[in-house]
């Protein structure tokens, strides 16, 4: 009887650490596509090293046509002066 109790407590937490893992691969596919890397790699990096591959690549810089910067570029283009010069 015990058995089945200790066994269902570690499914719930496995399914928990599934859901991590999952979501790690996707926020680290997402970074590196608005980086310019493409899917591929985050997707590789976050299924590897889970949260540390959503870590790195919040570290990695992006390229320079990449949407990231593209995106940067139009906020700044859009802020106006006089918060730009405060």
């Amino acid at each position: 009887m015990t058995t089945s109790l200790i066994v269902a407590a570690l499914g719930s937490k496995a399914f928990w650490l599934l859901y991590l893992w999952l979501g790690s691969a996707w926020a680290a596919s997402e970074l590196s596509a608005r980086k310019g890397y493409g899917e591929k790699w985050g997707l590789g990096c976050g299924l590897l090293l889970s949260v540390i591959g959503v870590v790195i690549w919040l570290i990695v810089r992006p390229r320079p046509d990449s949407p990231w910067v593209q995106k940067r570029r139009r906020e700044a283009a859009n802020a106006p002066d006089d918060v730009a010069a405060s």
